[in-house]
């Protein structure tokens, strides 16, 4: 499969690119408020002498000797999803990153604070698809050590949508990040994807279906309570399968730490800028938002928060109970909502002219983007010719 994913210079050099040529620390400044912990904690970017604990990325660490410089890389989507053909390409192991702990190392002697948890391991999860479930990243973290062990990583093809339509979903989804092509070549049902990922949890000793379905000494991590309250829930009743029991209790990182810190914190970036936590990768990635939001989860371990429950679901009448009574309350919605539809009980045609008219203004929203710059070039133009015609 050769790899001809378009690359645009706003994924590698521009917001998403960071020099990682020394450790990024995360001190707090002076103005930060006295009741947020400020512990000396470094997450190290950078690569790593020692193997990768991940087993999925173990095979990859040799490979890194081709790379001459500790700059950041973009991860090869192909190789998160076990389908890279290119490992024996020095060029393209100079190009894409092939270690998904690179950017998770933690160096356990600056943390003082850390707490006994209740869990032994925390599975981050950050789900993308609005309409239906388009990728399904999930990063495995050890509670204890707060070390990276492994990932799974799939995109998934949506089940109630025509061709025409998910391409127009994927290309205003993915396409301006340069990782349409990578999502076509690789793309599955959200049936085999759960398949694979029931197998990927029984490999770490995570879930047994024979004892009910729950996970074992483990639990999601989210940052919001979309990813599990709704977005599976709905996308389950799409592809015609009944909701996994693992799905139905989650941490919710923003209750935690507003808890945690007594401050509030509406989404993940608003979290890492507060924490002083440069970001990395592409925002709306789901692998590299994922990324990112174990970062945090990282951080907040070794300032000494405690990952607890905040939400469950119950299995015989499906409502969910939030456990802390101080939690980060959605906005109520106003008018009608898209997120709301219940597109399991929408007709196969009525799903897709809903998407139709998002892409319509999804264009109509670029189109207005491209006169607002039309327009502030004209005025400078006009500004410069009548500066011309007072100095003439």
């Amino acid at each position: 499969m050769a790899y001809l994913t378009r690359i645009p210079a706003g994924r590698i050099f521009g917001f998403c690119s960071r020099s990682i040529s020394s450790p990024i620390k995360n001190p707090f400044v002076s103005s930060t408020p006295s009741h947020v912990p400020s512990p000396k904690f470094t997450i190290t970017a950078q690569f790593s002498s020692s193997p990768s604990p991940s087993s999925s990325s173990s095979a990859a660490t040799n490979t890194q000797a081709f790379s001459s410089s500790n700059r950041w890389r973009p991860m090869c989507l192909y190789y998160t999803q076990g389908k890279c053909t290119q490992m024996d390409d020095p060029s393209h192991l100079e190009k894409f990153n092939h270690d998904c702990s690179r950017d998770l190392q933690v160096n356990p002697t600056h943390i003082k604070k850390k707490c006994s948890q209740d869990m032994d391991f925390l599975l981050v999860i950050d789900l993308e698809g609005k309409v239906e479930i388009l990728e399904f990243p999930v990063l495995l973290m050890d509670a204890k050590s707060m070390r990276f062990l492994d990932f799974f990583h799939r995109f998934v093809r949506p089940t109630k949508m025509s061709e025409l339509a998910i391409n127009r979903y994927i290309e205003g989804k993915y396409g301006e990040i340069g990782v349409d092509r990578v999502w076509h070549d690789t793309a599955e049902p959200f049936t085999e994807v759960i398949q694979q990922f029931e197998a990927w949890l029984s490999q770490h000793d995570l879930w047994e279906k024979e004892k009910g379905g729950c996970l074992t000494r483990a639990a999601f991590v989210t940052c919001g309570n979309w990813d599990l309250k709704t977005k599976v829930p709905q996308q389950c009743q799409v592809s015609g399968i009944k909701l996994p029991p693992y799905f139905k209790e989650w941490v919710n990182l923003k209750d935690v730490y507003l808890n945690f810190y007594g401050r509030e914190a509406r989404g993940m970036m608003s979290m890492m800028k507060q924490l002083e936590i440069p970001s990395l990768g592409c925002h709306h990635l789901g692998i590299d938002d994922s990324k990112n939001i174990a970062r945090v989860l990282q951080r907040m371990l070794a300032d000494g928060a405690l990952m607890q429950i905040t939400a469950r679901r119950n299995p015989e009448s499906q409502k969910v109970e939030f456990l802390f009574e101080n939690r980060i309350e959605h906005p109520k919605a106003r008018g009608f909502s898209f997120l709301s539809i219940d597109f399991g009980s929408l007709p196969k045609v009525h799903v897709e002219q809903f998407d139709h008219v998002c892409w319509r203004l999804m264009m109509i929203r670029g189109a207005l983007s491209v006169i607002i710059i039309v327009c502030s070039k004209f005025k400078f133009l006009l500004q410069y010719w009548l500066q011309s015609s007072i100095a003439t």
